[in-house]
């Protein structure tokens, strides 16, 4: 049995008095109130090697030494006090099906493969359990016969007992009457009920309830599906017949109805006794995504987002826990909802970087879901219209079972793809951020009535500096990334280090149009206003999004057609279905292209074949202007062309070649501190400490050097291994463990989806 001596749990260590020893650090009570309270017991010697982390024990507890049940934590050698003194574990309790049983497991498998304490896991992992009030339902309801009520009505008339009067009279009416009708309308105080209730004339009946969220009336009409649609789940709903469970990769155009497909093989698990988790990437995509899946399922579904209140996720774990839903959607965290029998989890958008997350333990939802799956015996879907190179190279070979739509549903054709060059517009005098291609169709969607959407491709953007002039950009000359401009007047590739001075003119054709890239979407919507005051227009940002219901209001307003045109950035292009947008403006299609990150070219080709997707999705065809300053750009010329396959070719030989993640992995290894000193020198010694055994790259200062007041440094380790670079992290953890890092922090991210 391997042992595990990570520095979860501070506490002196003694000399063990046998070799072979070993302790449980265990749990007694799961809730999140009492997560970093844990006790430790002696495995005895006829359970060594059979007890392991996330079982359910029985162990002695308190001075009286009842029995009492609770999970293993951690496994270690090192005795936290006396081993004299330790009590031992009973038993393992037999019922290894236990919904916690499971979700501790996990966090042991997270904790083990991305770093981080097991407490931090458990507490990424286990539904939320704080102490709020549970919602509930009070009813008033008479006792008493009609009579006996009467006569009570008539003795208080005499008596002037106004209060008791009203109740009565409308409970010989009623017979039960809503808790806040009665104190409200009725203007009865508690303390005229509680009276009441002691005489024996009426009681008050208290009922959980639970918050249900967005409960739609009204189911739809199941949809035909097509022939490539049906191929598809007739393969799935064929494995899960013959207990067949794998991962299975969907790679649809936009428009091909994936949504439809993963319904139907829901449908089935359902059937089956099942649960099933359909994850989406943010709360943007929730409104649509999930009133269609309320239509089919009706209020067997659920969501989980972070705008929800603690109140309402709390109902929501509590329904799926006792089985009162099937289905659980929403982001990641909605992975860890607690269903007893777990049959499907579908991550829908795939791609999206928002599945990984940016806390410790630093997972990625796509490999904590396969993991989940095996422990429930469970199949995973993946579906995105662009898959993750990650993905589709496990489908190449052969990890994942691989399916394509290459077809839009109910004949929708794909969009026109106009590429309008900006270098061309400059030269012909137009320095508008439109494009006379785009301003003109612009004005024809507006006289036609229909709708236009404008993106701003923003996401990556991390102060790139590139020429207006001919779209040169500056680029690092060791790994293909662009710089990062910095305060000094410097230029600095965070892959390598590698610094260059800042440049006032453009190496390539000596324009003095050369500087960091600026854009805004509030700009962008002023902008529209001036030369379109006939439009009506909308903006979804992070600005206008900030309260609960926001994103709801401004999708529902555009598919009502209260607007004409919508503004947006990476938010309003994916999974939105808009029947009346024929237009999809991208602007600056650059300003993701050369972001300091090796994934910068998958990125712009997601976001803009995504956008793409927008238009021409009802009977109405579409158009898409990409501007941009490269139309050269593989991964521009793909998108508009919506070729996947051409895109994937050219990408994963890059990669190879840089050995980049999935041909290669990478560790980043980030330390911060309030002193600059300090989180350098950390890192130093730490890279001083691993390089004996593998290639790194840094220390040197993150992209964003300090953050609140915080200086980061960030070192990276390529390997080719994922276990290789396992092995690392745990020797550095060693070390960190050996060298307490005191008031430094210290991250690890294996293959990050984002430069630091």
């Amino acid at each position: 049995m391997k042992r595990y001596a990570k520095n979860d749990f501070a506490a002196p260590m003694y000399v063990c008095y046998t070799l072979c020893m070993t302790y449980a650090n265990i749990i007694v009570n799961i809730s999140h109130d009492n997560l970093d309270k844990t006790f430790q017991y002696t495995v005895p010697s006829h359970l060594e090697g059979t007890v392991s982390v996330g079982d359910y024990v029985s162990i002695p507890f308190g001075k009286g030494n009842r029995i009492i049940n609770g999970y293993v934590l951690e496994l270690t050698d090192r005795p936290a006090y006396d081993p004299a003194k330790q009590k031992e574990i009973v038993s393992i309790v037999t019922d290894a099906d236990l919904v916690e049983t499971k979700l501790l497991k996990l966090a042991h498998w997270m904790r083990e493969r991305y770093g981080s304490t097991m407490i931090t896991a458990l507490k990424t992992v286990l539904p939320v359990k704080k102490k709020v009030k549970a919602a509930e339902q009070k009813t008033v309801v008479l006792k008493v016969s009609s009579e006996e009520a009467i006569d009570c009505l008539r003795t208080c008339e005499k008596k002037h007992q106004t209060a008791r009067v009203r109740i009565l009279q409308a409970l010989i009416e009623e017979k039960e009457l809503d808790y806040r009708l009665v104190t409200s309308k009725l203007n009865i105080s508690p303390a005229t009920l509680r009276l009441l209730s002691e005489q024996g004339i009426l009681s008050i009946v208290h009922e959980r309830v639970y918050r249900n969220m967005h409960v739609e009336e009204g189911r739809s009409e199941k949809p035909v599906l097509n022939e490539e649609q049906k191929v598809i789940t007739d393969a799935v709903l064929a494995d899960l017949k013959n207990d067949i469970h794998k991962t299975y990769l969907i790679r649809g155009i936009t428009g091909s109805g994936k949504t439809e497909v993963y319904m139907e093989i829901i449908e089935a698990v359902v059937a089956a006794g099942r649960q099933a988790i359909v994850l989406i990437p943010e709360i943007a995509l929730t409104y649509q995504t999930v009133l269609r899946f309320y239509k089919r399922f009706g209020d067997r579904v659920s969501t989980l987002h972070s705008k929800l209140s603690d109140g309402e996720r709390y109902d929501q774990f509590e329904r799926a826990r006792k089985g009162d839903i099937d289905v659980m959607i929403g982001p990641r965290s909605a992975l860890f909802t607690p269903f007893s029998n777990l049959g499907l989890i579908v991550i829908d958008e795939e791609h999206e970087p928002t599945y990984k997350s940016d806390t410790m333990p630093k997972y990625h939802a796509t490999e904590v879901a396969r993991e989940l799956a095996a422990l429930h015996h469970a199949s995973v879907i993946l579906g995105s219209a662009t898959p993750s190179v990650t993905s589709y190279y496990e489908a190449k070979k052969g990890n994942y079972q691989l399916f394509t739509l290459d077809r839009r549903a109910k004949e929708a054709i794909l969009p026109k793809v106009e590429i309008a060059d900006l270098r061309e517009e400059l030269k012909s005098g137009n320095r508008s951020i439109f494009s006379r291609t785009l301003k003109a169709q612009i004005d024809d969607r507006l006289t036609r009535g229909e709708q236009v959407m404008l993106f701003l491709n923003r996401r990556g953007y991390a102060g790139f500096v590139s020429c207006r002039s001919c779209g040169h950009v500056m680029k690092c000359p060791h790994c293909d990334v662009s710089l990062s401009e910095h305060k000094g007047h410097k230029l600095v590739c965070h892959y390598c280090g590698y610094e260059q001075s800042s440049v006032s003119e453009c190496p390539e054709c000596h324009s003095k149009m050369i500087g960091g890239m600026r854009a805004g979407t509030q700009q962008i919507e002023e902008q529209i206003k001036k030369i379109f005051p006939q439009a009506r227009v909308l903006r979804m940002d992070a600005d206008t999004t900030k309260s609960k219901d926001s994103y709801e209001k401004i999708l529902s307003a555009f598919a009502n057609r209260e607007a004409d045109i919508l503004v947006g950035t990476q938010m309003i292009v994916k999974g939105h279905d808009f029947p009346y947008v024929t237009l999809v403006g991208i602007l600056a299609a650059d300003l993701s292209l050369y972001a300091n990150d090796y994934r910068a070219s998958e990125r712009t080709f997601q976001l803009l074949t995504q956008a793409a997707g927008r238009a021409g999705r009802g009977e109405r065809p579409g158009s898409v202007v990409i501007q941009t300053y490269n139309p050269e750009h593989y991964s521009v010329i793909c998108a508009g062309k919506q070729d996947y396959e051409g895109f994937y070719d050219e990408e994963i030989a890059y990669r190879g070649l840089l050995n980049y993640p999935p041909c290669g992995h990478l560790l980043a290894i980030l330390t911060e501190s309030i002193s600059e000193s300090m989180a350098a020198d950390y890192a130093r010694h730490l890279a001083e400490y691993l390089k004996n055994d593998i290639m790194i790259i840094g220390p040197a200062d993150a992209s964003v050097r300090k953050i609140s007041d915080v200086f980061r440094q960030v070192i990276y380790i390529k390997s080719r291994s994922v276990e290789e670079l396992q092995r690392v992290k745990d020797k550095a953890e060693h070390y960190i463990e050996t060298h307490p890092a005191g008031k430094i922090r210290i991250t690890f991210d294996l293959d990050p989806v984002h430069g630091y």
